[in-house]
């Protein structure tokens, strides 16, 4: 199953090589333009590193994500992709990361900088708290507005996943569970039988 970053601030984590300072920091993205932007910022953020060699994963549906990786000038295949592999390794989907570097004057070679890039990248994932990701079922419901937060309470008091709330002339959430049949029952609790599921497709959404 897959994971990814929980929301919050960037994980960032930061390794030393024979001098050669290694600053990782990942991000949690949804898109490739974020994840290319994350790379500039950093790369503003820290104008007097030598690299900024990166990596990123985005899409939860394995036969369309999208994947890239750099190695910002050092030798081919020694950066981009060992970072790339850290989170394939891992599972990891939706998440950027960028490894800053500066050089410490003494040459790792080809095989101490795939250490040095993946070993930055793993210590930065294992600082982080994952979540899975999981297809759930996605439904919307319609209640009375003078319902609608005890309801919405009850809902999230249960365990179901309100993804969105819209108030027009009824309260219609739109929510996601695990187990249509276990989603019923609590709708049909929780609204006195009166609620209608109305089924709108499948998300991908934090476990």
């Amino acid at each position: 199953m897959p994971s990814t970053l929980e929301p919050g601030p960037d994980v960032v984590a930061e390794t030393e090589i024979k001098h050669s300072r290694f600053l990782a920091v990942l991000r949690r993205v949804d898109s490739d333009t974020a994840a290319l932007a994350f790379v500039e910022e950093q790369r503003r953020l820290y104008p007097d590193a030598r690299h900024h060699c990166w990596a990123f994963v985005v899409g939860d549906e394995p036969a369309h994500r999208a994947e890239r990786s750099s190695d910002d000038g050092e030798p081919g295949g020694t950066a981009g992709v060992p970072m790339l592999q850290v989170l394939h390794h891992r599972d990891l989907v939706n998440v950027a990361v960028v490894v800053t570097r500066w050089f410490g004057g003494i040459k790792l070679g080809a095989g101490g900088l795939v250490r040095a890039y993946s070993g930055a990248v793993a210590v930065a994932v294992d600082a982080a708290t994952l979540v899975p990701r999981e297809r759930r079922e996605v439904f919307t419901l319609a209640v009375g507005h003078g319902d609608a937060g005890r309801v919405e309470s009850e809902l999230r008091g249960r365990g179901v996943s309100v993804l969105d709330v819209s108030y027009t002339e009824r309260v219609v959430f739109t929510v996601a569970a695990r187990d249509a049949t276990d989603l019923q029952s609590v709708v049909a609790s929780v609204t006195a039988g009166a609620g209608e599921l109305v089924p709108v497709g499948t998300e991908w959404v934090d476990g």
